[in-house]
């Protein structure tokens, strides 16, 4: 009995946690978020005019114009040329599609890049990132445009709460069985 609440707890916690796979090379560490380049780290941050002048880290909130800036982490990433690309998805997640923004290989001694982009459709997209001379370091990460996934939040979490209540009342019926059993049956 305590496996099958286990069993539901275990689901319902990978409903809410499989959200946060999603997003390849991009990662939240201690509120920035962090784009790895192989063994090397850019900050990421996102800006949006539209959009309550709040950065955003994964999903661009808005089809709009849209400024994001690459911080190097790791000062070698000062002395290497970076490419960034941003393409329509492709057949799969981290597949890029048709190019819609391409920055070229450029070496960048300050670390820091800025560039600005308007998006004219929603839907999803794939970032990539590249530096070396040969590509040699890469981030792939795919990201959305102008979709509130709030909608999926709550379908997961009306799906989690209906198999808690349902192994709620499973478990309260066995241990009312259990009573009547243990009572001589009614």
């Amino acid at each position: 009995m305590s496996r099958f609440v286990l069993a539901v707890a275990a689901f319902a916690a990978a409903v809410f946690a499989a959200p946060c796979f999603a997003h390849g090379g991009l990662a939240m560490d201690q509120d920035k978020c962090k784009l790895r380049l192989g063994s090397y780290q850019m900050h990421f941050a996102g800006y949006q005019l539209d959009a309550q002048r709040s950065e955003f880290c994964e999903d661009i909130p808005h089809v709009a114009e849209t400024i994001i800036v690459l911080d190097a982490i790791d000062e070698v990433l000062r002395d290497i040329p970076i490419e960034v690309i941003i393409a329509r998805r492709g057949a799969s997640p981290s597949e890029p599609g048709a190019v819609e923004f391409s920055l070229p290989p450029q070496i960048y001694p300050k670390g820091t890049l800025t560039l600005r982009h308007t998006f004219k459709e929603a839907g999803d997209y794939v970032g990539l990132v590249y530096a070396g001379n040969k590509r040699e370091h890469q981030a792939v990460f795919p990201f959305s445009v102008g979709q509130d996934r709030s909608l999926r939040w709550l379908i997961g979490g009306i799906a989690a709460l209906t198999l808690l209540g349902a192994a709620g009342y499973w478990i309260g019926r066995q241990r009312l069985q259990r009573s009547i059993d243990e009572a001589g049956g009614v």
